[in-house]
């Protein structure tokens, strides 16, 4: 699913979380968070700085992989991916710190 061009494995398309392996909470976790910042920016903002990001990263970089990394929304779901109450205590538009 959705690996058309590069190895997924997992996904948020507002609303809805696509993971490979269910139980995964880690990833879970992650693709929670991006629901949350879809919900803070009404869907139609995340997706436009998430592509600026992506678009900035590939200009300065060159690169897919550090361009997707460096996404502001990336950086802050990888960052508390592990942190499970991280939604319970997570300040709104936290992934402005990143």
């Amino acid at each position: 699913m959705f690996s058309w061009f590069i190895e997924v494995y997992a996904i948020t398309l507002f609303p809805f979380i696509f993971i490979r392996d269910d139980g995964d909470l880690i990833a879970e976790n992650h693709e929670n968070i991006h629901i949350t910042q879809y919900a803070e920016l009404f869907v139609f903002g995340f997706l436009i700085l998430y592509i600026f990001d992506f678009i900035k990263g590939l200009l300065r970089y060159k690169n897919f992989q550090k361009a997707y990394k460096m996404i502001r929304f990336e950086q802050e779901a990888y960052a508390m991916e592990k942190t499970a109450d991280y939604l319970e205590i997570r300040e709104r538009f936290a992934w402005r710190n990143y």
